[in-house]
């Protein structure tokens, strides 16, 4: 590709957690980086090639690991940051069933399970895990992570 057009400079609008934001960004800008330039640094750069989920963020509807995605690519899209969660189930169930340790991948692994409740308000266990396996924690199991989501789809039962 054409080095000169992937540095070309281009203003662009996010609409982040429901709120709009325009930015010059160069065509090569990551959406992780354009994310964290404008204030929302829980993505975490983590392994910056996909494996790990610690840059999931939601667009559309969908998890998406933001080290993949040139910010260009999500104009005309909803954009769900974890700083955009308030208090959710999942984020409360991750604290109650301690399903982190150092804490670095758990929005990732909270935006994933947001996603997936977003898309099926009740999955089986089986689809827990597949979503999960997009994401890696490098310090504690996956058990808590597992416990913590289907504690939130409990909870969000008995709340409707």
């Amino acid at each position: 590709m054409n080095r000169k057009l992937m540095n070309q400079k281009k203003t662009i609008t996010l609409e982040i957690n429901q709120e709009r934001y325009e930015r010059d960004i160069l065509t090569s800008d990551l959406l992780l980086d354009v994310l964290r330039k404008i204030g929302f640094t829980g993505a975490k750069p983590g392994c910056l090639n996909g494996d790990c989920g610690a840059c999931t963020v939601i667009m559309n509807k969908q998890p998406m690991k933001s080290c993949l995605l040139l910010a260009i690519e999500a104009i005309d899209t909803e954009i769900i940051t974890i700083e955009g969660l308030n208090n959710t189930p999942i984020q409360r169930a991750f604290v109650e069933h301690f399903a982190f340790q150092c804490g670095y991948c758990t929005p990732g692994f909270i935006m994933n399970g947001t996603a997936l409740l977003l898309n099926d308000n009740d999955p089986s266990p089986e689809k827990i895990k597949t979503w999960l396996s997009s994401n890696i924690c490098r310090c504690t199991g996956y058990k808590e992570i597992e416990e913590a989501i289907r504690s939130a789809i409990d909870t969000i039962k008995i709340n409707k």
